[in-house]
């Protein structure tokens, strides 16, 4: 018998598929008061999945976080459409790998389960559920275009950290909280400062980096505004 690619102690019927690659960096929760630090760059991986259950899609995120750094080997080893197979999904997407600019993350609701389960051999946890209309699942485009995402989470920028942020046509700022490897493998935070010359900026959009001279702290009470570039990296419109 094949082994199975995934291995949880709850049954098949508990599992949620992953929507979109752009919705797992924006789910992403610390517990309750609980606070993750030293994450400035460190890589990590989730796997997203999708249950259609008649016209809604039932979503969960699954990430490495607090397990390993997603090893490049075993990540590049798992076939979604096995894992889709295996647990009996509607779709998976594979989100990463990714590399955090934040350098703390401060959990202030409710988080997920965090049930763990191992897919090939990468262990992670179930940190985010949601449900979404059909259409809203399947266009998922978040390209310079805000998307609303109910969670309580303070992120942390750590005095004398790069920040990378755009512009809108409003004013409004947009501060990266996570750069992606999935479009450009190569991409390194030494890389993002030019990141501008690469993008295709919509009119009237602007593209900056600059040094953090002290602390600061983007707080999420209930809605968070973000935003993807083309590249897949994730932004958070600040307070």
């Amino acid at each position: 018998m094949k082994e199975s690619l995934f291995r949880s102690s709850h049954t098949a019927s508990r599992w949620f598929v992953t929507v979109t690659l752009s919705l797992a960096p924006f789910l992403t929760e610390a517990k309750a008061g609980e606070v993750t630090s030293g994450l400035f760059d460190q890589r990590y991986c989730e796997i997203l999945t999708i249950k259609r259950d008649g016209l809604k899609a039932h979503v969960t995120v699954f990430n490495t976080i607090g397990h390993n750094l997603c090893p490049d080997a075993d990540w590049k080893a798992l076939d979604p459409k096995a894992i889709k197979s295996d647990m009996g999904l509607d779709g998976v997407k594979m989100n990463g790998p990714r590399h955090w600019l934040v350098d703390g993350i401060e959990g202030q609701g409710v988080s997920a389960t965090g049930h763990q389960a191992t897919f090939g051999k990468i262990a992670m946890s179930e940190r985010a559920t949601l449900e979404l209309g059909l259409l809203q699942a399947k266009s998922g485009g978040t390209r310079y275009k805000p998307t609303e995402v109910k969670r309580e989470t303070t992120w942390i920028f750590k005095a004398g950290a790069p920040v990378f942020e755009l512009t809108d046509p409003d004013g409004k700022i947009y501060i990266m909280q996570s750069y992606a490897q999935i479009v450009d493998p190569a991409l390194s935070v030494e890389s993002l400062g030019t990141l501008g010359t690469r993008l295709k900026l919509p009119k009237g959009w602007h593209y900056a980096n600059r040094i953090l001279e002290s602390e600061y702290r983007l707080v999420t009470a209930g809605t968070a505004y973000v935003i993807q570039d083309e590249f897949e990296n994730t932004y958070q419109r600040r307070n």
